[in-house]
């Protein structure tokens, strides 16, 4: 895979600087030593302002359209919030609310997300996962989740959070490059104009690994 990734990370943080985004900020560097990457982060600190008090996506200024074409068309989605209210942010929510339903149907996405201690940790199976199987996105199958006592201030402190990233990375890897190599060959069928079958499996695809074992 010589063409890089389009890796786009979205952080639900509301608050400058954050654990969150030092928590993106190693997930994307991690992914660049396995795998060629062109990241971009889209910080809810930033955009949240143009759109809290929008309802309808033609009423979205530019700036945060162009955001939410570059989520629809990723290769590959990481996402963190920290935890609020035993959920991930409001305005987090409320940009994925303007995705198109069906825009990430089988694109891998990494779960993560920061909370104050481990009693949080769920967060990435009981509100992440289920928000983007209702867009039909393929989620990784290991999340990530960091607590306080993972940070020294805004660095990474534990070896485990970091042995956590790779983890999530190198099991997400088979899922990652499959589905990649699956929708650029359909993009290659439509621009040369051949008919595209899909009951054809992409060229060696990777072996599926396993969860436990």
């Amino acid at each position: 895979m010589t063409e890089p990734l389009r890796v786009v990370a979205v952080s639900g943080s509301l608050h400058n600087p954050s654990k969150t985004d030092v928590l993106i900020d190693e997930v994307l560097r991690q992914l660049g030593e396995e795998l060629p990457v062109e990241p971009h982060v889209i910080r809810i600190t930033d955009v949240g302002p143009q759109f809290a008090g929008v309802l309808d996506r033609k009423a979205l200024p530019r700036s945060v359209e162009d955001e939410l074409r570059r989520v629809e068309t990723a290769d590959l989605l990481v996402v963190a919030s920290p935890v609020y209210r035993a959920s991930f942010t409001g305005l987090f929510k409320h940009f994925f609310d303007f995705v198109d339903q069906y825009a990430l149907v089988d694109t891998p996405v990494l779960l993560a997300a920061t909370g104050g201690s481990e009693r949080h940790s769920l967060i990435v199976e009981h509100q992440l996962r289920p928000l983007f199987g209702f867009f039909q996105a393929l989620t990784l199958p290991v999340g990530v989740y960091a607590h306080e006592s993972d940070f020294d201030g805004y660095r990474i402190e534990s070896p485990l959070l970091v042995e956590r990233i790779k983890t999530s990375i190198r099991r997400g890897l088979p899922l990652i490059t499959s589905s990649v190599q699956e929708k650029r060959r359909i993009r290659q069928s439509l621009e040369t104009g051949e008919q595209f079958d899909a009951s054809v499996a992409p060229n060696e695809p990777q072996r599926p690994v396993r969860l436990y074992t």
